[in-house]
């Protein structure tokens, strides 16, 4: 089995509204990658090509890479103009060429009543219709798409996930775990019931965890997430990749969190702290 090397990434809008005091404090933190979504206040969507030169330049010049970029798309009504869609994507595309990454995130998009995901599974194969578009669009341009579990969207439970995965089943789309996510819908012992289902397409892990008794977010091992079992599993794996920390500290939103320098640094640590305890080897640079 291969050794499992654990990268560490994070969402620079988690921090600052500036890119520069986003990188700064990643090299405070020694983390070498950033999970790009939004900066100077406009999400990564609407970033042009200067602006998006800009980003690499600055990442460059502070030494660190873009590993993912977090776009917002799939974060839209399922029964959408699929030509909406492919513009979103084609622009991503582009920034993803230009800082340099061919990492994209995206969803499974909102059923028409999210009030409650009791009828979601009607929506699973219209999901995967509008994602095999998207992933063989991607896969034209050599890009992978990762899709990731979250609230009120179509792959929200352990289930779901696995189901689109399944029916999905293309080469350059992998699955995004967060943990608190899962267990905001209500998921329980998530890694130990989640992982023989899901364990197969994991290509990249969210770091964030939360409560199942009020959903609330918290630092890694701080809650119901099962993070020790997830990284644990991973480093059986032979896990090669990113553990992205997205802590939601302060403020938790359906579209992004903010936790500030403190908060994201109090996260690292406690990545960091449970990393050591399951044995996992953290890659340096």
């Amino acid at each position: 089995m291969t050794e499992a090397t654990f990268t560490l990434s994070a969402f620079g809008d988690e921090i600052a509204v500036k890119l520069h005091d986003q990188l700064r404090v990643l090299n405070d933190l020694r983390i070498p990658g950033l999970e790009l979504r939004t900066v100077w206040g406009k999400n990564v969507l609407e970033l042009d090509d200067e602006e998006a030169r800009k980003v690499a330049e600055l990442c460059a010049s502070m030494g660190v890479r873009v590993n993912a970029i977090g776009s917002p798309i799939g974060k839209s009504p399922i029964n959408g103009a699929m030509e909406e869609e492919f513009r979103k994507l084609d622009r991503i595309l582009r920034t993803g060429e230009i800082v340099g990454t061919r990492r994209i995130r995206v969803f499974s998009y909102y059923p028409p009543d999210t009030s409650t995901n009791a009828h979601y599974d009607q929506y699973v194969e219209p999901a995967v219709e509008r994602l095999a578009q998207l992933a063989g669009r991607a896969a034209a341009y050599g890009y992978q798409l990762m899709l990731e579990n979250e609230k009120e969207i179509v792959g929200d439970t352990v289930a779901r996930c696995t189901r689109i995965m399944q029916l999905l089943n293309h080469s350059n789309v992998c699955f995004v775990w967060d943990p608190a996510n899962f267990v905001q819908v209500g998921e329980e012992r998530v890694t130990e019931r989640g992982w023989p289902l899901l364990g197969q397409y994991v290509g990249y892990v969210h770091i964030k965890d939360a409560r199942l008794s009020d959903g609330s977010v918290c630092a890694a091992g701080e809650g119901d997430g099962q993070v020790p079992e997830l990284l644990t599993r991973l480093r059986e794996a032979g896990y090669q990749g990113v553990l992205a920390l997205e802590p939601h500290l302060a403020i938790a939103g359906h579209s992004s969190g903010f936790s500030g320098p403190e908060g994201m640094a109090y996260a690292a640590q406690a990545l960091r702290r449970v990393m050591a305890q399951v044995g996992c080897v953290e890659a340096s640079g």
